[in-house]
């Protein structure tokens, strides 16, 4: 942990669901820079705060002189997310963006493997998040609109685009496809797919379903050199929900058959995989916050993404 070198960062987190309890409490309560002084829910029941309040909320706090974190996807629209950086800005406050899956354990590792060139130069990227969940999430995602931030496109689409961009650069010319094959026939997107050509020449293509009755890989990455192939998602999540905490020794430690492998096929070895590592955000907000770094990801990283995601939306 980061040693704290002046009081701990009083902080409130706004709305409980998944988000709220599964990632910000537990990393802020983990974090000595911090001070975890206030939960607020509007239902202590439903334990939700869908993309729609994003904006209003993140002003509110601004308006009152207050550094704010805003989950991903950030806001609903592409102007919403100007408006709330430019009310940032005017304040004189700090705003920033909770993509937390920079973090990830399988992402870091890739990110590894093309700053070493184990892959030779980089062809094509896949990146899928899949699962078999034909009920749904039994929450509001199952039946918001996409004027509220629904969809499983602006969910996930956030992360994989985000990793995209982080991993491969500025994106040229995007492509999309989405469905709803859900109960709720007003409800936005469950099923979609991305192609993305960035300036560097990669071609990335993205899938995410959530009604996945046999899922493909995670990653799977051409190079000239060699492939990478990974299975499964990140532990993170699943392990911050059973109460493990990152002070853990086996906090974002995947076991050794959960890496993926690296070479060409029948030479192909398995590659260690680097420690997950979302407390990574926090730390560095806090030394962003004492003016000692930058923050962990930018407004503009964040609206990027949503303008990838937003076009999408206008032809798919």
């Amino acid at each position: 942990m980061a040693e704290v070198t002046t009081a701990p960062i009083r902080t409130a987190v706004v709305g409980f669901g998944v988000s709220g309890k599964v990632f910000h409490a537990p990393l802020i309560q983990a974090d000595p820079n911090y001070s975890l002084d206030v939960i607020v829910t509007a239902n202590p029941c439903l334990r939700v705060k869908p993309p729609l309040t994003h904006l209003e909320l993140g002003a509110t706090a601004i308006a009152h002189g207050l550094n704010v974190v805003v989950d991903k996807p950030f806001v609903t629209t592409v102007s919403h997310g100007e408006e709330l950086a430019a009310r940032a800005s005017d304040a004189g406050v700090q705003l920033t963006v909770f993509q937390n899956r920079r973090w990830d354990a399988d992402f870091l590792t890739l990110r590894k493997l093309l700053r070493d060139g184990a892959l030779g130069e980089v062809r094509t990227f896949e990146s899928r998040f899949e699962w078999w969940r034909p009920e749904g999430f039994g929450n509001w995602r199952d039946s918001a609109t996409l004027a509220e931030g629904g969809g499983i496109l602006h969910d996930l689409g956030a992360h994989l685009i985000d990793q995209a961009i982080q991993l491969f650069g500025p994106v040229e010319e995007s492509y999309g496809e989405t469905a709803n094959h859900g109960p709720h026939a007003d409800a936005a997107d469950t099923e979609a797919f991305v192609s993305l050509r960035h300036q560097s020449g990669v071609r990335t293509r993205l899938w995410m379903n959530g009604m996945a009755a046999q899922v493909g890989p995670r990653f799977h990455v051409l190079g000239s050199k060699a492939g990478y192939t990974k299975w499964g998602l990140d532990g993170q999540e699943p392990a911050l929900a059973a109460g493990i905490t990152p002070s853990d020794a086996s906090y974002g430690r995947e076991p050794q058959e959960s890496w993926g492998l690296l070479g060409v096929d029948g030479t192909a070895t398995p590659v260690p995989a680097e420690k997950g590592d979302y407390p990574q955000f926090y730390r560095e907000l806090a030394s962003s916050l004492r003016g000692q770094g930058p923050l962990p990801v930018q407004p503009a990283e964040a609206l990027e993404t949503l303008r990838i995601i937003e076009s999408i939306h206008a032809f798919a």
